[in-house]
């Protein structure tokens, strides 16, 4: 019983901190899915989860660069940087001993601030047609950010947009009909 509070296995998926007041150390040690010796009350063992997030992010009522307001819904996927070790440490700064849920709400928050500027700052139709640059712009800008943080984006999406007001569907069929007459010509 003793030694099974000597020894921790973080597991696959999680990475240990042990936290040390003094033996001569100023950082703390972590362990990424092995073992670490924990000395009882003169060490602390906190976990931070290094398993993959996924976040839905949604942007409600936002005016575009055209003037009209939409809404989206992007699903992100992010993860602790565990590759480089002061990332790592940055990491483990913000979030050590949080629950996936409160890192989740974290990254969510500035996701959400970075996807609204993002799409106020596009026109619609390339934000409907052409969702491959809203992600590639949410890359750029969002990435250095959650990097400060030790979290990088895995995967990021923009399944849905939608308005209230019909302009998509009117554009939708404004793109049909050219496509349409592109076809007639094609066929005389």
């Amino acid at each position: 019983r003793f030694v099974d509070n000597l020894y921790a296995h973080p597991g696959r998926h999680s990475l240990k901190f042990a936290l040390e007041p003094g033996f001569g150390r100023s950082k703390p040690i972590f362990v990424c899915g092995g073992w670490v010796f924990v000395w009882p009350k003169l060490q602390r063992l906190q976990r931070l989860s290094l398993n993959v997030i996924t976040l839905s992010v949604e942007s409600l009522d936002v005016r575009t660069a055209d003037g009209i307001v939409i809404s989206a819904k992007g699903l992100a996927q992010v993860k602790v940087f565990s590759d480089e070790p002061c990332l790592l440490e940055c990491a483990a700064e913000n979030f050590l001993g949080k629950t996936e849920e409160e890192i989740g709400d974290s990254v969510k928050e500035t996701l959400q601030g970075h996807q609204r500027s993002v799409l106020v700052n596009m026109n619609v139709e390339d934000i409907y047609f052409d969702r491959e640059q809203v992600s590639n712009t949410m890359f750029k800008t969002a990435g250095p950010d959650l990097g400060r943080m030790g979290i990088c984006i895995v995967s990021y999406t923009v399944p849905d947009v939608w308005d209230g007001q019909g302009h998509l569907k009117i554009l939708c069929e404004k793109r049909v009909e050219r496509l349409k007459g592109t076809d007639k010509l094609n066929k005389d």
